[in-house]
């Protein structure tokens, strides 16, 4: 989305987080009606701090791998489908298996904690697709914003951050869930 938006502007990349949000409300509304069809067990949760921190340390190691190359373009932002950039954030999040075993493991552990409350999880959802969209915004608009100040060396630090970061939480979920349940 960062990348978008400095190629593209801030409608494009905009575009591109509404359409993440869609799919993640969908995803969402379909791991909460899934999750009543299954009762709760004690021990799902090492299996889901398991899974993950194995799926963390996962997109740890992509961010550390990941290539960025960017191409300032002047004459693409003054065509931008808006709708076109919707679908595509759309598919490229619910075609991706990783975002729905993102939204299990989170609605997993919301259920254990509001003790499967269905309106507490609805506040607790719309409350993070909020924040998710105003935060998305802000980038979009930023990036945009300082298209031209923004390097490729600055976006591979940024990444490499993240991915230390990512895989740190990962390493501590697993150590955390095995000390749990181990110990």
């Amino acid at each position: 989305m960062i990348k978008t938006s400095i190629e593209k502007g801030f409608k494009a990349g905009f575009s591109l987080a509404v359409g993440v949000i869609i799919s993640d409300v969908i995803l969402i509304a379909l791991v909460l009606f899934g999750s009543q069809f299954f009762e709760y067990k004690a021990d799902f949760d090492k299996y889901v701090g398991l899974v993950g921190g194995l799926f963390l340390l996962a997109v740890g190691i992509y961010y550390l791998v990941s290539k960025i190359t960017i191409h300032y373009d002047s004459a693409t932002l003054q065509k931008v489908s808006k709708r076109g950039y919707v679908i595509k954030g759309f598919l490229m999040c619910i075609l991706t298996p990783s975002t729905l075993m993102f939204w299990i493991i989170v609605s997993g552990i919301i259920s254990v904690k509001l003790n499967n409350m269905l309106n507490e999880k609805l506040v607790c959802f719309f409350i993070a697709m909020a924040t998710q969209l105003a935060i998305d915004g802000a980038k979009s608009f930023y990036s945009s914003e300082l298209r031209y100040r923004i390097k490729e060396d600055s976006l591979k630090k940024l990444n490499k951050i993240a991915g230390v970061v990512i895989i740190l939480f990962a390493f501590w979920l697993v150590i955390k869930t095995y000390f749990k349940f181990y110990a």
